[in-house]
């Protein structure tokens, strides 16, 4: 039975994925939007959390740029636009995003797909990455990668400060197949995203899309965490803290309330589960077979 090791600080753990559109809240108008916002992230930074990660779609990075805190303690993590945009369109785009949010830099620019670094022009893409680095705009650099796109070889080739690999407590895949330990011991920063598995944890009306056809499986991990008197959210976060590397847990919050949530849990104790039982991606048709698609990859 693994129990995560206690750490003095875990909301420190967290990295913040703001959703601001009306997904799990009722729509609001644009002031009381940003009201919002700006709430939820003041219960962020005086819970402890100090990172946030920004996408460069919808409205996210301009709301963000109208609510940080002020002076804001978040080190921001920006994503790329697809290279299929064109190498000019990602550095221009990773540029107006540090305009959008009222940034002269942030913490980390994250090529949003490996792939894109296997192609053709990914050693260009890279090249225009590091050289946005190399301009004090990013402190840091990395990608997105699944564990089929071979992250620990690719870091190798390309040796980036930062990877994010999704994995939680219903699919290990990135843990069991040693990637995350392979990156650790490059020296590589981690981010860890699909923490609560795209919701599949609590519930609800309809299963996530990466979950269709388990929801016999689903239904038994949820069960036996209930048997176990133990609250999903909780032992989602507590199985992201024990993981290898100190990983930062990319957690989506859409207000104040959910935050403080979250950071309820986080401070938790760690319940006393065998995570191995609930891994539903070891169990998964294919799972660990050379190329086997991951159960779910989705943040």
């Amino acid at each position: 039975m693994t129990i995560p090791p206690a750490r003095s600080a875990p909301a420190s753990a967290l990295a913040l994925a703001v959703v601001t559109e009306p997904l799990r809240a009722a729509p609001a108008a644009p002031g009381a939007r940003e009201e919002n916002l700006r709430a939820l992230l003041q219960t962020a930074s005086d819970g402890g959390v100090r990172a946030v990660v920004s996408r460069p779609d919808g409205d996210q990075e301009r709301l963000l740029g109208h609510a940080w805190p002020f002076p804001s303690p978040f080190e921001v993590t920006v994503l790329t636009v697809a290279s299929t945009e064109g190498l000019d369109r990602v550095e221009a785009r990773a540029r107006r995003s540090l305009e959008r949010m009222g940034l002269p830099r942030a913490g980390v620019l994250l090529v949003s797909s490996a792939a894109d670094l296997a192609g053709s022009e990914g050693r260009a893409l890279w090249d225009r990455v590091q050289g946005l680095k190399d301009r004090g705009l990013f402190k840091k650099v990395g990608f997105v990668a699944e564990v089929d796109d071979g992250p620990s070889l690719l870091a190798r080739r390309l040796t980036p400060d930062v990877v994010r690999l999704s994995c939680n407590l219903l699919d290990q895949t990135a843990c069991r197949s040693g990637e995350l330990e392979a990156l650790g011991a490059l020296g590589v920063e981690l981010q860890v995203s699909s923490v609560f598995a795209k919701g599949a944890l609590f519930g609800g009306s309809a299963t996530p899309e990466a979950w269709h056809g388990r929801e016999l499986d689903l239904s038994r991990a949820r069960r036996r965490l209930a048997e176990a008197r133990v609250d999903p959210m909780q032992a989602a976060l507590a199985y992201g803290l024990s993981l290898p590397g100190d990983p930062k847990l990319v957690v989506s919050v859409a207000s104040a309330a959910e935050m403080r949530a979250v950071l309820a849990a986080v401070h938790a104790p760690a319940p006393a589960i065998d995570w191995a039982e609930l891994d539903l991606g070891r169990s998964a048709p294919g799972a660990g077979a050379p190329g086997a698609r991951r159960v779910s990859s989705a943040a």
